[in-house]
């Protein structure tokens, strides 16, 4: 009776599902990547239309107290600034001076900052920390100096607790009418600020010297203000702002000025571009694909379609735009989404195909800036300080000398700022209602973490899939048999067995540790004097292939060598690669989703189909010779510089390429401390060759 119950016995529910996905491993590949790749190309149909989810901001629901009177003040400003470039040897020194004189006249606390430029140079003890002053002295010019010039309003009816943050750029150097421009909107609005009573939070302005770029004045100031350094940089020589007032001299600070916590900062900017009609453009990505509120973007763009009438634009990949195969995805999803209309009315999944050309176009726009890691302002510098900040930029169509059309400009423009401020300074907290993560496929549209998750979870879903299947394979694992595991045989077999796994970690290993020496390599290439970045290039790829043969020749014993594993055991190795690859993947999801994402797309095909070439050669199979075909394209295709140059061809054309075009990109990524240098280092190159070693496998 008791024998009968126990051959009756069924397994739990959970362990007969992980033995039937292990036995149709292939099937569920295929599955998940497919659905993967088209949920991600579904989600311009998904985006949903933005919303104010924080109901204090109230955009828009009090009137605009800007005047003609503070635009005809602002023009004052831009007339004596422009007057200042009869003489350019001394617009430095003048023009600080008379922007701080307007800040003062207006009763603001005034202030200089002075800042020395900090080179970007990749140093591996600094990567997710910026140089402190300390490390920024000894590696700039001590001759070489900018000067931010900062006011302050305090609040009538705040406690010196919150702030807004008002930046504007400005070259003193090369400064022109468009630069001036942007003093201007924020001149009005910090003058009408002044007078009003409603105010509850300081209001910073801080005129960034920007002639050794826009975003190290903003950095340089964001240290200062969170973390006071007791050095002689606080101390400014007043003769760098000599305006000849002595009276005025003394309401100058030459410290660091504080106020309270910020709760958002608005970079501004002025740009003239041939279009039919004025813009305004959003700028949000941060470093490492940090985003600000969308709350912060909301309310800004209400503000400027119904309230300004502005035409809001934020990025988008304009060779998307006049592609044919995104326009043929957009004529089938419209058909689809019509069909389902039909079915159900109430299932809103219906998009035309020109605005799903927008969306996509927008998108990958979006996934590319946050999956580089580099910020697109110098509002980034806000977000690493955990500040919502955005960088707006405004559109001219026609050209700014006329004095109608500025005043108008003016106009519009402090008003669109009053009505951000005025909304942000309702808010008792932080903004948190809305999203942190998400993706943008229009100004008024986005796709939230919990859409965009799915693709990618769907993309990666088959690699642990895969990685046992292989493992219980190799190891005379029958998934579908019906033995009985209890045989104290059948455990030691397995435990014997089991040791083959080792061989092939220690292999992954090594080739993982080679992928940090290799992100390593480029600090040293770059002290070379001298060197172009061909020639920068040409090294790294001759030090990386020493340094992996070394540790070939020290660390990996004959029997189980990277270059040819004991025969049969391929694919314990594919089945290692592809558990350490899903590991990295999950990190970096963490980290920076976006790049997570664009690496999955790129390299879970190719570590899912690696099989040996000489086995796909034997067997000579219609199934044998695609899959040969399929790893050869994706082997090159996945290859960092590869993927680089290809793409880089595909937006600029593939006339102009060089070999160093890579060094100058992956230079750009170690200054920036961008995350996806090290994912490309230390997860991607190291997988690639792993399963290109799988491909040349001697069978």
């Amino acid at each position: 009776m008791a024998e009968t119950e126990v051959s009756k016995k069924r397994k739990r529910p959970i362990v007969r599902l992980a033995v039937l996905l292990l036995s149709h491993s292939v099937l569920v590949s295929v599955i998940c990547c497919t659905a993967g790749v088209f949920g991600l190309l579904l989600l311009p149909v998904l985006a949903k239309n933005t919303y104010i989810s924080e109901n204090a901001l109230m955009p828009g629901s009090a009137s605009s107290m800007l005047s003609n009177q503070e635009v005809s003040e602002a023009n004052k400003l831009i007339k004596e600034l422009n007057n200042l470039h009869s003489n350019p040897l001394g617009a430095t020194t003048e023009s600080h001076g008379i922007i701080a004189k307007y800040m003062s006249n207006l009763g603001a606390q005034v202030n200089n900052h002075k800042f020395h430029p900090q080179l970007n140079q990749f140093h591996p003890l600094h990567f997710f920390s910026g140089p402190d002053s300390g490390v920024m002295q000894e590696n700039s010019t001590r001759s070489l100096y900018g000067i931010n010039t900062v006011g302050i309003i305090r609040a009538p009816r705040g406690d010196g607790k919150e702030a807004i943050v008002l930046v504007t750029p400005y070259n003193a150097v090369k400064g022109g009418v468009r630069e001036a421009l942007s003093l201007a909107i924020a001149y009005s609005v910090f003058s009408l600020l002044t007078r009003v009573t409603w105010l509850a939070k300081d209001i910073i302005w801080l005129v960034a010297d920007s002639q050794y770029g826009e975003y190290a004045p903003v950095a340089a100031w964001l240290r200062d203000y969170h973390t006071p350094a007791f050095s002689n940089l606080d101390s400014l020589n007043t003769e760098t702002c000599h305006v000849g007032n002595n009276n005025f001299e003394s309401k100058i600070s030459y410290g660091i000025r504080r106020s309270g916590t910020m709760a958002a900062a608005l970079v501004l900017g002025v740009a003239y571009r041939n279009e039919n009609e004025d813009t305004l453009g959003i700028y949000a990505e941060a470093s490492n694909g940090q985003m600000p509120n969308l709350d912060l973007i909301n309310i800004v763009h209400y503000l400027a379609v119904h309230r300004q009438g502005l035409p809001v634009k934020v990025e988008q990949f304009h060779w998307l735009l006049n592609s044919k195969w995104v326009k043929s995805l957009g004529e089938v999803f419209e058909s689809l989404g019509k069909m389902v209309k039909t079915l159900n009315p109430d299932w809103k999944l219906g998009i035309s195909a020109a605005d799903y050309v927008e969306g996509a176009a927008t998108l990958a726009s979006s996934l590319y800036h946050q999956a580089l890691g580099v910020p697109t302002g110098p509002h980034g510098a806000f977000r690493d300080y955990q500040v919502d900040a955005i960088t707006l930029e405004f559109s001219l169509r026609i050209s700014f000398d006329r004095l109608d059309r500025r005043n108008d400009f003016l106009l519009h423009g402090g008003r669109l700022i009053e009505g951000v401020i005025r909304s942000v300074n309702n808010l008792l907290e932080k903004f948190h209602q809305s999203f942190f993560l998400f993706l943008l496929t229009s100004p008024s549209k986005f796709v939230s973490v919990g859409v965009y998750m799915i693709a990618f979870a769907l993309l990666v879903a088959p690699l642990p899939v895969v990685a046992a299947s292989l493992y219980a394979k190799t190891l005379d694992l029958n998934p579908t048999s019906e033995k009985d595991n209890s045989a104290t045989s059948n455990e030691l077999g397995s435990v014997l067995q089991s040791w083959k796994w080792l061989n092939s970690v220690k292999t992954v290993f090594v080739v993982h540790f080679w992928g940090a020496i290799v992100s390593l390599l480029p600090y040293f290439i770059s002290q070379i004097p001298d060197s172009d970045p061909t020639t920068n290039f040409s090294v790294w790829i001759l030090l990386s292939i020493l340094s992996l043969e070394i540790l070939r020749w020290i660390l990996v014993s004959p029997s189980s060598h990277i270059y040819g594993l004991p025969q049969g055991e391929w694919a314990i190795l594919k089945s290692a690669t592809i558990s350490s690859f899903f590991i990295g993947l999950g990190l970096m999801s963490v980290i920076n989703f976006a790049t997570a994402e664009i690496g999955a797309l790129l390299m879970v095909p190719m570590a899912l189909m690696a099989h040996p070439l000489k086995l796909d050669v034997r067997s000579q199979s219609l199934r044998s010779i695609l899959r040969m075909i399929c790893n050869l394209v994706l082997g090159v295709i996945s290859f960092p510089p590869a993927t680089f140059f290809v793409f880089k061809g595909v937006i600029e054309g593939f006339s102009g390429i060089k070999a160093g075009d890579f060094w100058n990109w992956v230079e750009s990524l170690w200054a920036w401390n961008s995350a996806t240098y090290l994912y490309i280092g230390m997860v991607h190159l190291p997988c690639w060759v792993l399963c290109v070693q799988i491909l040349l496998h001697p069978c």
